[in-house]
């Protein structure tokens, strides 16, 4: 209490003076970390605004179309952050490359687990044509990225389908992960979709010659010490009984 015994005035936040792009990526950030721990429908703008210290009237300014142009925006850059995890330089062994998309892949899927699964698995009554256009987006940016470093510039479908299928398998794993606890260490499940995507590439070139071209040109790229020599040694021994099928 003070001396006219009412009690103090709280201060307030410093308003800060922004540009147009600074106030709405300060806006965007703070809608994807609410998002990163809620589903999209329990996030309200009053939540996004408290998060960025300013009004809930100038969170409309920016965004007139209310929660649900804020989430497809908020969504926009989630994907574009999602989309250049899989950008890496194309040199070295391909199961290097991999790993090292898929440890900026999953790091994302750490940081916005809630948010995350609420994106992949649907059903979020903020979900329109729009926001599951920017999701499948993603999964083909993925796939184009992961192509070119296979060194085939017109893969045929047995190919596309071959690193699409694997996609769908890594976003599975991710939401499987999310339900398990974030069970078993990252770099164990990173290690782990590594191995998933060589075998499905072996697999596939067994019925396609295209893909038997490629598997054979990244094979010879990798050290006897890698991953895929690793993984070599670990299947010895589970098919050295199936001999009679030879």
């Amino acid at each position: 209490m003070n001396g006219s015994g009412t009690a103090p005035a709280v201060p307030r936040p410093a308003y800060r003076r922004l540009s147009v792009e600074q106030r709405r990526s300060q806006l965007l950030t703070a809608a994807l970390g609410l998002f990163a721990q809620r589903a999209p429908e329990d996030v309200s703008l009053d939540d996004v605004a408290t998060a960025a210290e300013v009004s809930r009237p100038l969170v409309y300014r920016y965004f007139p179309g209310g929660k649900q142009q804020l989430y497809e925006a908020a969504l926009r850059s989630a994907a574009d952050m999602l989309e250049r995890c899989f950008a890496e330089p194309e040199s070295g062994p391909l199961t290097q490359r991999l790993s090292r998309a898929l440890d900026r892949y999953l790091a994302f899927v750490d940081e916005h687990d809630a948010g995350f699964s609420a994106l992949l698995q649907g059903g979020s009554v903020v979900e329109t044509a729009r926001t599951s256009a920017i999701v499948d987006e993603v999964r083909r940016a993925a796939a184009d990225q992961i192509l070119r470093h296979l060194g085939e510039p017109r893969p045929g479908l047995r190919l596309r389908m071959t690193v699409r299928m694997w996609i769908t398998a890594v976003e599975g794993a991710s939401l499987i992960w999310l339900d398990e606890d974030k069970q078993p260490a990252l770099d164990e499940l990173r290690d782990w979709l590594v191995d998933h995507f060589i075998a499905l590439l072996t697999a596939t070139a067994a019925r396609d010659p295209q893909t038997a071209k490629v598997t054979r040109a990244a094979l010879k790229l990798e050290a006897a010490d890698g991953p895929a020599g690793g993984l070599a040694r670990r299947l010895l021994p589970v098919v050295s009984d199936a001999t009679h099928l030879l």
